[in-house]
């Protein structure tokens, strides 16, 4: 933990004004649309009609360009599904000219209690299998991070770390009372980029890292 706040504490904060790369971490196609690993999709679709911007379909993603909150963004969403995700956050930042300290990642944390929002400067992959790809193809892990918690899957009311288990879990849909929390979650982490783009990184931790839902 000390390590991760170091990381974190070292990262610069992008100055203002600086073009951003927004990517939702997801599967792509209708039939993963409503899975707990997708969480990163639905906040990209929310900020995408929030803001009227349109998604468009290329070969590594889907992405649009826009303003949110006075700041040129780009939105994607990309079509390699969430453990080689790295391939298109890498090219489409190439490409757009915006550097990794200006990508901001959201996804899915199964340890965070469903419908928590927790937001980071910069770290290491946690576990996750996008953000591995992601720190592999770029090099680094001096990205923002928006996780939302969509809790971790118990076996006998024991938490469980199996992989067949958490592969079963992240990949339904959940019920709807779960349903529920999350799409609340996804909206509270759209408010909490918007406050990323308009004061920073510290202001919106300050803000949205130790509110309860709700």
């Amino acid at each position: 933990m000390e390590e991760e706040a170091r990381s974190a504490s070292a990262a610069p904060e992008p100055e203002a004004g600086s073009r951003r790369l927004i990517v939702g971490l997801g599967n792509p196609g209708g039939a993963y649309a409503g899975h707990r690993h997708n969480v990163g999709f639905w906040c990209v679709n929310r900020l995408a009609r929030r803001h009227g911007i349109e998604l468009k379909a290329g070969k590594l993603a889907s992405s649009g360009r826009g303003r949110i909150a006075g700041v040129e963004v780009v939105l994607v969403k990309p079509r390699t599904f969430v453990n080689a995700s790295g391939s298109a956050v890498q090219e489409l930042a190439r490409r757009e000219g915006i550097p990794i300290s200006d990508v901001i990642v959201i996804y899915d944390e199964l340890d965070l209690p469903e419908g928590r929002i927790r937001l980071r400067r910069s770290g290491g992959d946690g576990g996750h299998n996008g953000l591995k790809s992601i720190i592999a193809a770029t090099g680094s892990g001096d990205f923002g991070r928006v996780r939302i918690g969509i809790g971790r899957p118990e076996v006998r009311g024991v938490p469980s770390w199996d992989p067949d288990v958490v592969a079963r879990y992240v990949l339904a849909s959940p019920p709807r009372v779960s349903r529920e929390a999350l799409e609340a979650a996804a909206d509270r982490a759209c408010d909490a980029i918007e406050w990323v783009l308009t004061a920073g990184f510290e202001s919106a931790m300050n803000r949205f890292n130790a509110a309860e839902p709700g």
